[in-house]
Order: structure tokens, then sequence, then C-alpha cells
């Protein structure tokens, strides 16, 4: 696909990406050029766009997709947390000049609306945002404060869940995943979880998805396993994703017969204390099911800590005519799904929202 340029840099090269990234610095992996290959489907395009003033730099990277039987496309954000980040950016900071740089490039490409899950780390997102499309509030995160004594992160945690890490201590072991015999066994589990969740069939990753992330040299991903000692069995699996600061538990899985053992505890704590050990800041557990605080998702994770982000989205409408007219065509009816038009079983299943 051939980008027209509306005076903010369009970058699709792997080592252009890479050498911004590291210029920038502050950013994580949903950012990375490995992660937007990753996530990308046929119809596709990841690009990173630069937007340069002084001794500012700010980027923001997209994925293009066709909208399929027009001419026209709309932009979306990887799954996770993506939104801007920036250098050099200070409180006093007048975007106006980026923000008319975007929208140009939104509309000179044909693109109609652009929807991304905002970072709950990153500084200055939404005031880079602010005055463009609209930032919507969509729930909490639960942050480890890895800043924290070890020990005092670990009296933060309800009195329950310590009672159930010290029992999956004596009960089982942990381990690195180093095979592709373990890498099969890991993702066994963790589609067995998935079944047992009843989850989105776009939560069954194949084993490509897997090995790109555990093979990317510009993050660190890892898994950890957990076995039964008594049986000898590995009953549970965690992936995490560590880039600069921040550590991310990214997936997990755990078999339905050692569900009392709670190993998920056991390879969250672990890797509290692997990364704090490692000197990172921030170790994100991610929110709620659709980003509620109320359900028993959200429940689990704040058991390990009261420390809680904001999660935001930031929705743009380029075109309201052709948006209008695109919804209308597909006879979508009331929902809070963005982009409107995008609205089906199918689109649901991929989690756009």
């Amino acid at each position: 696909m051939v980008f027209k340029n509306s005076g903010i840099e369009i970058i699709t090269t792997e080592d252009k990406w890479n050498k911004l990234l590291n210029e920038i610095r502050d950013f994580d992996f949903y950012h990375t050029y490995d992660y937007h290959l990753i996530e990308k489907l046929d119809d596709r395009y990841p690009i990173l766009l630069k937007y340069v003033e002084n001794d500012i730099i700010i980027a923001i990277p997209f994925l293009i997709r066709k909208i399929d039987d027009t001419i026209y496309y709309d932009a979306t954000s990887v799954y996770g947390y993506s939104g801007p980040i920036s250098k050099n950016i200070t409180a006093d900071f007048d975007n106006t000049m980026f923000l008319k740089k975007l929208q140009s490039f939104f509309m000179e490409n044909n693109i109609i609306s652009v929807f991304s899950r905002l970072h709950p780390y990153l500084e200055h997102q939404e005031d880079l945002l602010n005055g463009l499309g609209k930032i919507f509030h969509k729930g909490k995160v639960v942050n480890i404060d890895l800043n924290l004594n070890i020990d005092i992160q670990y009296r933060n945690y309800q009195n329950r869940l310590k009672t159930y890490i010290n029992n999956s201590r004596r009960n089982c072991l942990l381990k690195k995943l180093e095979t592709d015999e373990e890498l099969a066994e890991f993702i066994e589990i963790y589609y067995e979880n998935m079944n047992r969740v009843k989850a989105a069939k776009y939560f069954y990753f194949n084993k490509d998805y897997f090995n790109q992330l555990l093979n990317s040299e510009q993050f660190n991903a890892e898994i950890l396993l957990v076995k039964d000692i008594k049986s000898g069995a590995t009953v549970a699996g965690g992936l995490f994703v560590t880039t600069n600061n921040i550590v991310q538990y990214h997936l997990s899985g755990t078999r339905s017969e050692f569900l009392h053992l709670t190993p998920t505890k056991l390879l969250i704590d672990e890797m509290r204390i692997e990364a704090t050990e490692g000197g990172r800041n921030f170790f994100n557990l991610g929110g709620g099911l659709g980003g509620k605080i109320d359900d028993s998702l959200f429940k689990f994770k704040s058991s390990f800590s009261k420390d809680f982000r904001d999660f935001k989205l930031w929705n743009l409408i380029v075109n309201q005519k052709i948006y209008d007219e695109l919804v209308e065509e597909r006879n979508i009816g009331e929902t809070s799904f963005f982009p409107k038009y995008r609205f089906s079983d199918k689109n649901l299943e991929t989690r756009e929202y």
C-alpha cells in the first residue's frame, strides 16, 4: 500500500521503525515492528507515523485496514496498549500543529476512522491527542509497583492470596520454558484454558505466534511453567513480556484438574520477584473483561495490588459523512462498538473493543 505524505513521515520498514523507537526510548512491546507483524493479518498494513517539531519527536503506530467494497480505509491499534510515544514533551506543549498534520494524513489517505487503545503507563498520551476525536475511560488495570521494596510488595497482597501462594510453593516447582516440546505442552494447556472460559476465536493463537514473540530481539518474551511435584505434570504456564522498564502479563493457562493448586498466582508472584530484581518499574497485570472492575478477573488481579491505572480508548471519526453512509449501508443498529460500521459477530471475536 502506498501512502500519501502529508508532512508527517510514514515509516514501514523495520530498520527505520527500530531506529525511531530507540531514539524515543520510552515505549512498550506493543509499539514495536515485530509485534505489529505478529498482529498483522492479510488486510492490515503496519505503519509508524513520525512527527518532528524542533527537538520534539512524536510517533504513533497503526494497522491500516481496507474497508471491504469501498475505496476507504480505517486505522486501528494492535491488541494491547498502544497510542503515541514521544520525546522532549513538556506540560506546556502546543499540540496544534501535530494534530493538524495527523488529521491531514488521515484525510489524504481516505482513512475514515481511527481507533487506538492507550497505554496506562506512558506519559503525555492524552495531552498529545487532546482536541482530536474523543478519549473514553474504559476501566482500570492493576499494577504491581516494582519500585517498592520486594517485601512490601508481598505485604500488600491480600491475606488469602498469600496463603494460596505459600501452598503452591510447597506443592509445585517453577521452570522456564526451554524446548519445543515444552512449548507444545504450554499451548495445549493454554487452549484448554481458553476452552474452559469459552474464549473468542481470536485468542487461539497458533505456534507461530508464540515463536515470533519468544524469538523477537525487540523485547524479552518468556514463558514460566509450573510443575506439580507429586505427579510431575506440567500444570500451568504464563507468558510475560518485558520491554524497557515495563513487564506485561500477556497470557496464561492452567489445566482444569490442577486448578486447586492455584498455579497462576504462583506464576505472577515469581515474575514479580524476577522483575524487581531485574530493576523494572511496572508490572502490569491488566484489567477485567471489557475493562470491568466488578468481574472475577479484575478481583483476582486486584488481590495482588491496589495500584490501579486508568485504561483509555481514543476514537476519531475523520469523515463523518462517509462514516454515516457506511453505517447505514450495513444497517447497523445501536452499539458502542467502534467503528460502528465494523460491528458484526466476526469483529467482536477479534476483540476490537
